[in-house]
């Protein structure tokens, strides 16, 4: 099973890594290799006084260089919301640009390469989400590439309600040079690092459902249709979907015939978020609830309720 990756600051510095290495889920090379980062970054942060403790042997010697590297273009899940419900695993596609020194082999068995994102701060980041398996980068020229990858969600495990705001984008890569980092004397100015930081935002959010029910059917024109619903979105500490109250929702109405919804009137949703409101009945046709969403939870609209009038 997947473990929540949570706060994974070390004494001032963003180590994604370090508390990032997946589960029995990814593939074995992703987990090496996010370990082995996690070596990496550790080092270069102590050099630089950014972090309070060290594992690193007595042995060990140098600094990782500053490898000539840099990330560009960076979009996730094109650009749109990610969202997630209470059990299903989200993939978000990742795409971007990478360019580098003509002596940097990002084909190596031991470059590695990621996009993470977070929310919170570079310092002290909240909640890391990554992928399942390290993006794919294909070659345009010597000197850079196009590269996949994937932010895989898992909510059961990976969110808290909180989750549902604004993540950052960082990128990292590693060239080991064929450095066996797991001695007991690493020679640490052998290995090239970057970071790169707050490269795009993606959002968060809470999926949401929405029902609607108009009564009574059949109905006499001039008569009053009582039309309840209820929206809700997904809990992702009970993973269950509970009532979103407070919201403003748009009842709407299709004539038979017609492919276009008008807006009736606009109510809100109880404590419990349900909702119930009256209109005359007129003609045959279809209602339904609209939500038109919040920064935490997407827009919805629910499935038209046919009512004939008599």
């Amino acid at each position: 099973m997947r473990i929540r990756a949570t706060v994974a600051a070390v004494s001032g510095a963003l180590a994604l890594s370090a508390f990032a290495i997946p589960g029995a889920h990814a593939a074995d090379a992703s987990a090496a290799s996010r370990a082995d980062v996690a070596k990496v970054q550790e080092a270069a942060r102590a050099a630089s006084g950014k972090t309070a403790f060290s594992t690193s042997s007595a042995a060990d010697t140098g600094t990782p260089y500053a490898l000539d590297l840099s990330f560009s273009s960076v979009k996730v899940n094109n650009g749109k919301p990610i969202v997630a419900g209470i059990a299903n695993k989200v993939t978000a596609p990742v795409t971007f640009n990478i360019t580098h020194a003509a002596d940097v082999d990002i084909t190596a068995d031991d470059f590695i390469l990621d996009m993470e994102i977070y929310r919170g701060s570079y310092e002290e980041p909240d909640s890391i989400l990554f992928g399942d398996d390290l993006p794919v980068c294909t070659a345009t020229s010597t000197t850079a590439a196009t590269c996949k990858g994937t932010i895989d969600v898992y909510p059961d495990t990976d969110l808290v309600n909180a989750d549902a705001t604004t993540w950052k984008a960082i990128g990292y890569a590693v060239a080991l040079n064929g450095v066996d980092i797991t001695a007991d004397d690493v020679d640490w100015s052998k290995v090239g690092y970057v970071e790169q930081d707050a490269l795009a935002t993606t959002k968060l959010q809470r999926y949401s459902k929405l029902t609607v029910n108009a009564s009574p059917e059949p109905v006499k024109k001039g008569k009053t249709i009582t039309v309840t619903g209820k929206l809700s979105r997904a809990n992702w500490e009970t993973h269950k979907y509970a009532g979103y109250t407070g919201q403003s929702v748009q009842l709407q109405f299709r004539k038979k015939g017609s492919d276009t919804y008008t807006t009736v009137k606009t109510i809100k949703t109880d404590s419990t978020g349900n909702l119930k409101t009256t209109t005359t009945a007129s003609v045959d046709g279809y209602f339904r609830y609209s939500f038109a969403g919040t920064a935490t939870t997407p827009a919805v609209k629910a499935t038209g309720d046919y009512v004939d009038v008599q």
